[in-house]
Order: structure tokens, then C-alpha cells, then sequence
């Protein structure tokens, strides 16, 4: 072996050079437009169809804007039907089709609109660089309430966290029912699904929107490409609360519950305070039996018809004191709160009114008029 040949190793024996990996390429995968003129094999051999429901709401709305979606639709050789006998929409390829993928956009197209986008919204996804996810949060929360409010937190007060959100990704977000539409940039919709997911994981989104301000940030500084950014990200830990904290928590729940009972007028409810026990080496005392507890109320000598009567009975009470707690719990949400007003200028002016004592504090006095004097 001469000394000019170099030691190339076994396992990367076979790379080449790549001329066309270099800076002036774009390396987001810039995609071109697929031209009637780049299909060489001409009219497609079999034909490709997909169909979606939509809700029942939708359908006038759909009828109204359905001329402008075979407009669009035409335009890329795609046909389609409206189908409002059984509610669905319907896409398939016909002889003028020359793209092999915009089936698949048209029918990602007739999924928005069943989930509520708008004709002039949905009509874009037609394009390249577009592309669309539609995120199901329904079985993400067990709780109906609780679903309700962390749905609303992806929206925000007026809108102002799904706004922060589209401006941030670049994408256009809907959340309709227990779905969450998203279109924009392939990239763009990772991070969104990111932020949905964890919101309705109790993550509330303001974190995930302040680390992809500060990504966006960095993302100026040609320095820093190639540096680990995990030190300026940051880093959010789980509070705990404090015990005075808890107990304040719990006070002020209670009285906004006994609040609520006494608008209702129901006695207050009271705090149970579990007593502990007396401690005993013995073990506990047996349990009496089901037949045993009969013979003690009676209830085991009773006829068929009569241990029926009893059970309905006691079925009925139950449900009238759900009902009862029920609707306590409804009336505390319409106990309007404590407010603090501020005191009015005739307040004011009797506290400044109030004379000071003599044994009261001199030395405010004396440099009240020391500023006076300057």
C-alpha cells in the first residue's frame, strides 16, 4: 500500500460524494408544482374514491357553497357529490386527472368541511405546501366539565391563546366539537398537536408558546445553529402548595358552598372532622350478617310484597336527596362573589379628618412640616 492511498473505513467503503447537498439548496423540502405535462403515462388505469360524513348542521351551509367546491375541485379533474339523503360528501378521479396525489387532498378537503372549516379556508389545502391534521381530543378527558374547560383554554380569553398559537406556527386552527382542525406547513402541525395534546393533559398552553417564541428567537442567530438550545429553554416545574395554603383553599370552597346552600335555603353545611379512635391491642369485633341485621330490624319476616315496597321507598329517597344535592351544587355557580369597593371620596376625606392623639406618633408629625418648610 502506497503512502499517498488514504485508509477508508470497511463500513463506509461504498459512500459517495454529493454535489447537490449544498447551502444554496433548500433544505425545508421546497416542493414543486406538479404539472399536466409531468404525467407521461397519461390517464390513470383504475379510479380512486373516498367519501366522509358530515353532521346535519353542516348541510345547509355545504348546499349554499357546494357550486364553489366543484369549481375547485374541476379545476384539478376531480369530481365530486353531495349526498343529503344519507349526509356524506364524496371525492373520485376521473379522465382529466393528471395529479396521482390531489385525491388524497380533495378528500382531506371534504373532511374539513364536514368538521366546520370555512369553503374559502379549506379550498388551500389543495396546494403543496399545505397540509392538514385533525386532532380528536373526545376520549382524552374522562370528565365532561373538565373537557369543556380545558377546551376552552386551547381558545383562550377572546381567542388570544389560539391567535398566539396560528401566529406562531403559521397555521390556521379551528376547534369544533371534540376535534381540533389544523392546516398549515408540515413542520408546523407536529408542534400544534403537541400543544393540543397537552393541553388536554392539564399543560396549559402559555408554556409551550413561550418556548416556541424563544425557538423562533434563536433560531435568528447563525451562532447558535449548530449549539443545544436546552440552556436557554425554559424550564417549568409543578408548584406545590404550601399547607396554609391548602387550608385557605378548602375555607374559601366551603363558604362559597354554604353561600350557596343558604340562597337556597338549606342549613349550612359543616366541616366533618374525623375523630381518632381510641387505640385497642384486641382485634375488631365480627361483623353481623345480612340475615342477622334482617332479624334485628324485622325486615326478614316481611312478605315478598311488602320488602318490595320497602326498597322502592328507599330508592325514592335516594334519588330526591341527589336531586337536592344536585341542584345545591348548580345554585353555587350562580352566587355572585365578595366585591371590594374602593372607598369614595367623602370616605377619604373623614379618615383624613380623624385627629391624632397626643400619644400618637409625633415624630410623622414633625417631618410633615419639616417638608413644609422646604
Amino acid at each position: 500500500m502506497s503512502d499517498d492511498e488514504v485508509v477508508v473505513n470497511k463500513n463506509k467503503s461504498h459512500r459517495k460524494d454529493k454535489p447537490w447537498d449544498t447551502d444554496d439548496i433548500d433544505h425545508s423540502w421546497k416542493i414543486d408544482a406538479f404539472q399536466a405535462s409531468d404525467n407521461k403515462a397519461g390517464a390513470f388505469s383504475e379510479e380512486s374514491s373516498f367519501a366522509t360524513l358530515f353532521p346535519k348542521y353542516r348541510e345547509k351551509y355545504l348546499r349554499e357553497v357546494w357550486s364553489a367546491v366543484t369549481r375547485a375541485l374541476d379545476a384539478h379533474g376531480i369530481a365530486c357529490t353531495l349526498d343529503l339523503v344519507h349526509g356524506s360528501m364524496s371525492v373520485r378521479t376521473t379522465r382529466k386527472t393528471f395529479d396521482p396525489y390531489i385525491i388524497l387532498k380533495a378528500r382531506d378537503m371534504i373532511k374539513l368541511l364536514a368538521r366546520g372549516v370555512a369553503i374559502n379556508q379549506a379550498v388551500k389545502i389543495l396546494d403543496d405546501d399545505v397540509a392538514c391534521d385533525i386532532i380528536k381530543i373526545g376520549n382524552t378527558v374522562r370528565n365532561k366539565e373538565r373537557f369543556v374547560k380545558r377546551r376552552q383554554r386551547i381558545i383562550g380569553p377572546e381567542g388570544s391563546t389560539l391567535k398566539a398559537i396560528e401566529l406562531l406556527t403559521q397555521c390556521y386552527v379551528l376547534v369544533q366539537g371534540s376535534t381540533v382542525s389544523v392546516m398549515g406547513p408540515y413542520k408546523s402541525l407536529k408542534e400544534v398537536r403537541r400543544i393540543v395534546l397537552d393541553c388536554m393533559k392539564n399543560i396549559h398552553p402559555i408554556y409551550r408558546i413561550k418556548e416556541l417564541m424563544i425557538r423562533r428567537e434563536l433560531a435568528k442567530d447563525p451562532k447558535l445553529a449548530t449549539e443545544s438550545w436546552d440552556r436557554f429553554l425554559p424550564q417549568f416545574r409543578k408548584r406545590h402548595l404550601k399547607t396554609s395554603e391548602k387550608t385557605a383553599k378548602k375555607n374559601e370552597k366551603m363558604q362559597t358552598q354554604n353561600e350557596a346552600r343558604t340562597a337556597a335555603g338549606l342549613p349550612e353545611a359543616s366541616a366533618s372532622k374525623t375523630t381518632k379512635k381510641p387505640y385497642t391491642p384486641f382485634p375488631p369485633a365480627q361483623l353481623p350478617r345480612k340475615v342477622d341485621l334482617q332479624l334485628e330490624s324485622g325486615e326478614y319476616f316481611l312478605k315478598r310484597h311488602e320488602k318490595e315496597a320497602r326498597e322502592t321507598e328507599k330508592r325514592k329517597q335516594k334519588q330526591i336527596d341527589a336531586t337536592e344535592k344536585r341542584r345545591v351544587e348548580r345554585a353555587e355557580a350562580f352566587v355572585a362573589p365578595a366585591e371590594t369597593t374602593e372607598p369614595t371620596v367623602e370616605q377619604k376625606r373623614k379618615r383624613k379628618a380623624v385627629p391624632i392623639d397626643d400619644g400618637g406618633d409625633a415624630s410623622t408629625s414633625t417631618k410633615k412640616k419639616k417638608k413644609h418648610k422646604l
